[in-house]
């Protein structure tokens, strides 16, 4: 009785340990405590009972959550691939995909997503690419890729930074929708935000592939004058495949291919070009 009685003191004390541990980076505590903190093991709590301490892809879910940015610039620099390492099943439930990029726009933390797509360019090009177009999690994200994200929570910002470092616009979600779909139907279902949806469309319209097949193209067919009242005449002829982009849209996507994503967007900030001709989430970026 003693010994369980001791046990349980134990866990008690390893869970208030494990609540100081995300106090302090939600306190936004130097990095110094921190770290002393997550190496003395501090432990937290997994399925069965089992404890273990955080590792540094847990800590940057942390630092993700509460936007600890010089902690997450520790992490990614020092430990690089375990940071973005898959974390235990106590925070992920999907063990399938790494749930950084998904985290970093839900919560809208573009400077750390900066900062993890810098930290990918170090990665082999199969390993990258596979990264930034994994499905999250079925159950939370609904098996969405961090683009469709984007798209879903209107973040501007996050879209054109994951659009310049290469991300696919032709993969579908769980649902069978691209990031075009998602867009879309949102522009349809109301006008609320609506000058932010038109932002995210036109950033995604500039890393638009020519012939891209989309789930809501034979309602645009179907209800085809509300959709061209809404889209502008000449978009949804370009949508419908029957004229070419804009002059505006062809030139900026000519110009945008030339740029390596490895070097986005730091690569188009060397360019000459003007600030008014820069897509505006971009512009905020520069």
């Amino acid at each position: 009785m003693g010994f369980i009685t001791i046990l349980g003191e134990q866990r008690v004390e390893e869970r208030i340990l494990s609540l100081a541990f995300y106090q302090a980076v939600r306190d936004l505590l130097p990095v110094w405590v921190l770290e002393d903190m997550r190496i003395m093991e501090v432990l937290h709590w997994e399925d069965g009972g089992k404890v273990s301490a955080y590792s540094p892809s847990e800590a940057l879910l942390y630092a993700l959550v509460h936007d600890h940015r010089p902690y997450a610039e520790y992490l990614l620099s020092r430990f690089r691939e375990d940071a973005l390492a898959m974390p235990s099943r106590n925070f992920s439930c999907c063990q399938s995909c790494a749930p950084h990029l998904s985290m970093a726009v839900r919560y809208d933390r573009v400077a750390i997503l900066r900062r993890i797509l810098q930290t990918l360019r170090g990665f082999p090009d199969s390993s990258w690419a596979g990264y930034i177009n994994r499905r999250g999690c079925q159950r939370i994200e609904g098996g969405k890729t961090p683009v469709h994200l984007a798209c879903e929570l209107l973040r501007a910002e996050c879209l054109i930074l994951l659009l310049g470092h290469g991300a696919c616009l032709r993969n579908p979600d769980s649902s069978g929708n691209t990031p075009l779909d998602l867009l879309l139907q949102l522009l349809w279902d109301s006008k609320q935000d609506l000058l932010l949806k038109r932002q995210c469309l036109d950033s995604l319209l500039l890393y638009l592939p020519g012939g891209l097949p989309f789930k809501l193209r034979d309602r645009l067919v179907e209800d085809r004058g509300p959709w061209m009242e809404l889209l502008g005449l000449d978009l949804y002829r370009w949508l419908m495949g029957t004229s070419p982009p804009s002059l505006f849209n062809s030139s900026m996507q000519t110009l945008l291919r030339t740029l390596p994503p490895d070097r986005f967007p730091e690569a188009l900030e060397a360019l000459p070009l003007p600030d008014f001709l820069k897509p505006l989430a971009l512009r905020k970026q520069l």
